[in-house]
């Protein structure tokens, strides 16, 4: 069986193995890899290493996809086409995942708020990643994974509630306790269309208008923008923020995002207006 693809037996069983490993793994209970590596053995004809490349090969189309994977099983980009379907199935029938952030998220948004550190962002790095960029983006594309986080409103009001709490607890800590006071939650209070999410405050008393995207995936994980947000930032240069929480239902970090947006993303059409002659 060495240098063969993987069977759709073979794989759906290791897939299976990794998301019950992945699922204890974010809920903080304890497991063992290597246990789990020798009851697959028996299982499919595959060595103990083979099955712990796969195991990696799954970590880097977890990460395409924008989720979270097991720390220890570094990503490999080097997979079948067969296991990213696999891996995207799982997700859409085990939602486990979501409901596990949403918990994580829930309980961290008072409690990391004033330890936030909202760094640059990947653009700005000289370290280029070390991964294949080009096949990550491919199974981002064909998931549409910035599409699925822009569907997810419990994930994007955690970040949103989030970021509220850290502009608070940022002003405060510098003793400006009534900026904090006037930091408003917008997209809570009035709804989307504003172009942003939060109105808050640099030390000066200076606007912020802060637009938060949030992903459970890695900070390269794709996202939309809408057509006003664009707009919005655009009119708004020395003002509007973006901030990209990531890595969110595990330890949250953060970058910031400053107009113009083109020195940083590829702004990308992805819906046209189709109107009858």
């Amino acid at each position: 069986m060495a240098g063969e693809d993987w069977n759709t037996a073979e794989i759906e069983a290791i897939v299976a193995d990794y998301f019950a490993m992945l699922a204890k793994d974010l809920r903080g209970d304890p497991y063992n890899k290597a246990a789990h590596r020798r009851a697959l053995m028996e299982r499919v004809d595959r060595s103990n290493g083979s099955i712990e490349f796969k195991h990696q090969n799954i970590s880097a189309v977890l990460m395409g996809l924008g989720q979270p994977w097991i720390i220890g099983y570094k990503p490999a980009t080097n997979f079948q086409g067969a296991l990213e379907d696999a891996v995207a199935r799982r997700l859409n029938n085990v939602p486990l995942l979501n409901e596990v952030g949403k918990a994580v998220a829930s309980n961290r948004a008072r409690d990391a708020a004033a330890r936030l550190w909202i760094g640059p962002p990947p653009t700005f790095s000289n370290q280029p990643p070390s991964l294949d960029l080009a096949k990550l983006s491919a199974v981002a594309q064909k998931f549409d994974v910035a599409e699925r986080d822009a569907r997810n409103r419990a994930l994007g009001r955690a970040g949103e509630e989030l970021i509220v709490a850290h502009e608070r607890a940022t002003l405060i800590a510098a003793g400006k306790p009534d900026l904090a006071e006037g930091v408003r939650w917008t997209s809570d209070l009035d709804g989307d269309g504003a172009g942003f999410d939060i109105e808050s405050y640099d030390l000066d008393g200076t606007p912020r208008l802060i637009e938060v995207k949030t992903t459970n995936g890695w900070e390269r994980t794709p996202f939309h923008l809408t057509r006003n947000e664009i707009v919005v930032a655009e009119a708004n240069r020395e003002t509007w923020h973006l901030i990209r929480l990531w890595n969110f239902a595990r330890e949250p970090s953060a970058f910031s995002i400053r107009p113009p947006l083109a020195r940083h993303v590829e702004l990308t059409p992805t819906s046209f207006l189709a109107q009858l002659h």
